[in-house]
């Protein structure tokens, strides 16, 4: 039996993604992610104005006259979420920590696949693989992988993007949608994600906090890695530590943002405390203007 709290969350998210998902994505998701390819469905006689390179030379030769291939797109796709629950995913200086703003867009998500029958699965990582998922449809299955993404407690604290993108590619045997779910505060995942490009659509959302780009004037501070535990105490009425600071931040962002382009590979950028609407609205339309 699931605790009271627990349940009013779940439900709560469920109200609130599924609304986004049916009323704000309408019709971005479908014309964004295509199906695995065309399916043969069927020959039959030619008519006027189908494509000559439809023509079945094999049948049209035995029946004398031309007969052409029919075929449908294969609709079905496979939507995998990777996401992270190490430690870092703990911090927020805003009314909302990484993590629940990560459980909010991964069930916005989920609700779009399921409303287009697509299959969703979870990968729950840290420096160790979790939780795994296997994909399914249906709304008791993604009401499921709410309750995971809500409950799941990391024994680890560190974050290994790579290691969660060579499981996707050991247990997912089709290509797929990838949401990788992170703030990508992680190192020599880069090989990992060029080869799981390879296979998979795969697409990063990077959450980050206000305070991990620019600190508040202050005094002495004491700060703790939420992953290492390493304890530090800093002073924040120096100009310029802050500027610094930001400096480094900024330039984190743009040298991965720059492995991204270079990889072909679109991401999007989620801040706490601010709406994951607009940017993920803008990052569908983008790509439906691509395609």
């Amino acid at each position: 039996m699931l605790p009271s709290e627990l349940l009013k969350k779940i439900r709560r998210i469920h109200i609130r993604t599924s609304h986004i998902a049916n009323d704000l994505f309408a019709g971005h998701y479908q014309s964004t992610f295509k199906g695995q390819g065309m399916e043969f469905e069927e020959v039959r006689e030619y008519q006027p104005g189908d494509e000559i390179r439809r023509i079945d030379w094999n049948v049209t030769a035995r029946q004398g006259k031309p007969f052409v291939k029919r075929f449908r797109e294969e609709r079905e796709l496979t939507v995998m979420v990777l996401m992270d629950v190490s430690g870092s995913q703990e911090f927020g200086t805003t009314d909302q920590l990484k993590r629940e703003l990560a459980a909010e867009v991964a069930a916005t998500l989920a609700f779009s696949a399921i409303k287009n029958n697509d299959k969703v699965g979870l990968i729950g990582f840290s420096d160790r693989i979790e939780r795994y998922v296997k994909p399914d449809k249906g709304t008791r299955h993604v009401l499921r992988v709410i309750r995971e993404l809500l409950t799941l407690r990391a024994t680890g604290r560190g974050t290994d993007i790579g290691l969660a993108l060579d499981y996707l590619n050991r247990v997912s045997t089709r290509r797929a949608v990838v949401f990788v779910v992170s703030d990508f505060q992680a190192a020599d995942y880069e090989r990992s994600l060029r080869v799981a490009r390879r296979r998979h659509d795969v697409i990063p959302i990077v959450l980050s906090d206000p305070r991990e780009i620019e600190l508040p004037k202050a005094r002495l501070v004491d700060l703790v890695d939420a992953e290492t535990g390493q304890r530090m105490t800093v002073d924040m009425s120096s100009k310029w530590f802050r500027d610094e600071y930001r400096r480094r931040a900024l330039a984190a962002s743009e040298l991965r943002e720059k492995e991204f382009r270079r990889m072909k590979i679109d991401g999007v950028e989620l801040m706490t405390g601010q709406s994951f609407v607009e940017p993920l609205t803008k990052f569908f339309r983008a790509r439906e203007a691509r395609l």
